[in-house]
This record gives C-alpha cells, structure tokens and sequence, in this order.
C-alpha cells in the first residue's frame, strides 16, 4: 500500500472546507473528532463525531465543519497495491458512507502509527503503516458484523453514548457518582460494567479524553499553557500538568515545542 500523506490530530477554525470536485487522486480515509458536513451528489450530510468515512480515488471530496464548530480528524490519502483493494472489497466495508466507530481511540492510536512510520527513516516503514491499515479494515468489518447479527446490549449502548459525549466534551464536569447516575445505575454498577466493555475504567477514559483533547489544543492553537488547563475541564494547573505529564513523559510547554510536521491534507 502506498500512503501519500497522512496526518494526526488535526485542528481547523470554524471556516474550514475542503472541496476538490475531481478528487485528491488518491482514496481517502477520515476519522472524524467532531461533527461535519458531506455533501454527496448535493445533498448535505451531517456526519457525527467518532465516525470513519472513506472516499474512493477519483470521487469528488466536499466537507466542511458544522456552523460555529472547530473540525478536527486524523486522515490518511492512500493508494491500493496489487490484490489489496481486492482484499479490501472482501470486507464489505462501506464507501462514502459515515461508519460510526465504537472505539475512537483505537483507530485514531493506528493512524497516528501510520503518520510515525510513514514520515520515518525506518527500513520497513511501509511494510508497517500497511499492517495498519489493514488492521484498521480487519477492525471496521468486524465492528460492521458484529452490529448486524449480534443484538445489542443495551448497557452497552448506553455506556456508549456516554462516551461519546465525554469524548465530544472532554471539558465537561464529570465524576463517576454522577455519571452513574445519569444512566441510573449503582456507583458500583457503572464503574464494573464501563471496565468491561471498554477495557478501561471511567476515570482512566475521562482523563484520557481530556489528555487528547489537551495534545491536540496544544499543537493546533495559541492558546496559553494554563487556558488550555481550562478549556479541558481542570481548575488547578497543577493537577493537569501532573497528568499530562503521565500521559505523554513531557510537560504541556515542552510538548508545544516539539517540532511537529505539518502535512497537507
């Protein structure tokens, strides 16, 4: 597979639109970290956080950010080799159709790999970023098997869009007592059965959420070290810059100093 361009944790202003009526040449794969638009033989589309859309090589790209919203997504512009579309094909993996994705943080994990390899002097870079992408279809046809003929648990629903909403607005004032409650559910409860469908527990996933958030606030903006504490949910610096640096070995100011690349889209 040939991966010609790819990005991570990309931030855009609110004006944000890419339109390309012949296409970028390329297939084109996005993980969506906010609502957007699609326009699709003119019809507007609204395509939700935490969704994956593929366009194929050739098809006309229209989309934009939801009015008075930043856009954000990881992205990769990418061509088959060989048998791979066919591989691909076998999938049955949707194409210009929003796919929400249950777990976000997987496939956004395998993008950024693909960016690290694909911008690397490793000798076995593209051996590698293809292991990624075909993990990433192996895990999206399974997702798309799995919701068509298993029934779904509705704990796991209702988990689920909790998530989502905490990943939407990590910022958001959250504990487990009153996440608990508002899926109606013991403190107990709520904390067993969120570590057993996501593999994580509640307070692990929410700062997760907000660590994410604050990496991509600090690559994407120039908002100041201690606004950015804010604008994630923290009151005290301290505490964030603490769990920040658990999180990625640095403080917030060197992470925003690091020479990080910038690709086109």
């Amino acid at each position: 597979m040939e991966i010609r361009n790819a990005g991570y944790n990309h931030c855009h202003d609110t004006d944000f639109i890419i339109d390309r009526p012949k296409g970028s040449g390329d297939n084109l794969l996005l993980l969506l970290k906010t609502d957007c638009i699609v326009t699709l033989d003119g019809v507007d589309q609204l395509v939700p956080a935490n969704s994956v859309f593929l366009y194929p090589k050739d098809a006309p790209q229209f989309y934009r950010t939801c009015p008075q919203q930043l856009f954000a997504n990881d992205w990769v512009h990418f061509l088959f080799e060989g048998e791979e579309f066919a591989q691909f094909s076998a999938r049955k993996i949707p194409l210009q159709t929003p796919i929400p994705v249950q777990e976000p943080n997987f496939f956004s994990h395998c993008i950024k790999e693909i960016v690290y390899e694909t911008y690397s002097q490793n000798l076995y870079r593209k051996e590698s970023a293809s292991c990624y992408m075909t993990l990433i279809w192996d895990k999206l046809s399974e997702q798309l098997y799995q919701n068509s003929f298993f029934p779904k648990d509705s704990r796991y629903e209702m988990l689920a869009t909790i998530r989502r909403k905490m990943y939407r607005s990590p910022w958001d004032s959250r504990t487990v007592d009153n996440t608990a409650h508002e899926v109606r559910m013991s403190r107990s409860a709520f904390q067993k059965l969120y570590k057993q469908f996501f593999g994580i527990t509640f307070t692990q996933d929410l700062i997760q959420s907000r660590m994410e958030y604050a990496a991509m606030l600090l690559q994407s903006t120039d908002l100041g070290v201690a606004k950015v504490a804010e604008q994630c949910g923290y009151r005290h610096y301290e505490h964030f810059e603490r769990q920040f640096l658990k999180r990625y070995g640095i403080s917030p100011k060197a992470y925003r100093t690091q020479d990080i690349p910038l690709f086109r889209r």
